[in-house]
């Protein structure tokens, strides 16, 4: 993945913020809302697509565009690093492959534990009922 190119398709949005900040909230615009149109992106290929529109599925509009937001600081620049940095973390996430779960063997000690208890219990309750008289 090259980060560089995937920079370069993003959009910025800056844009007034809630939250702390005082009357400096209603003057300046510091959260930042970043686009990423993931169909007409060209860093990634067809198979990486599919990944993270799987990955994205619900972040993605119908248009198959990701948008993010981060109104964490109160400075605009700060929050566009903070979006940029968790938009490629997500991407990186997005793409990596899952590992193919092997399935554990169950050791033969454990599953003979097992039926000796099962032994034991069986007879424990035969022994509770009344002897039987012919």
């Amino acid at each position: 993945m090259d980060a560089k190119a995937l920079k370069s398709e993003l959009t910025y949005k800056a844009v007034r913020s809630s939250g702390s900040g005082g009357q400096n909230v209603n003057k300046v615009a510091s959260k930042v809302v970043l686009y990423f149109d993931l169909e007409a992106s060209s860093v990634f290929s067809e198979e990486e697509k599919e990944l993270l529109r799987a990955f994205f599925s619900n972040r993605l509009n119908k248009k198959g565009v990701l948008i993010l937001s981060s109104d964490e600081s109160r400075s605009q620049f700060r929050n566009k690093a903070l979006v940029t940095q968790r938009f490629l973390e997500l991407v990186e996430e997005g793409l990596k492959e899952d590992k193919e779960r092997k399935p554990t063997k169950i050791p033969k000690a454990v599953k003979r534990k097992r039926l000796e208890n099962k032994r034991k219990n069986s007879e424990k309750k035969a022994n509770r009922k009344p002897p039987k008289i012919d």
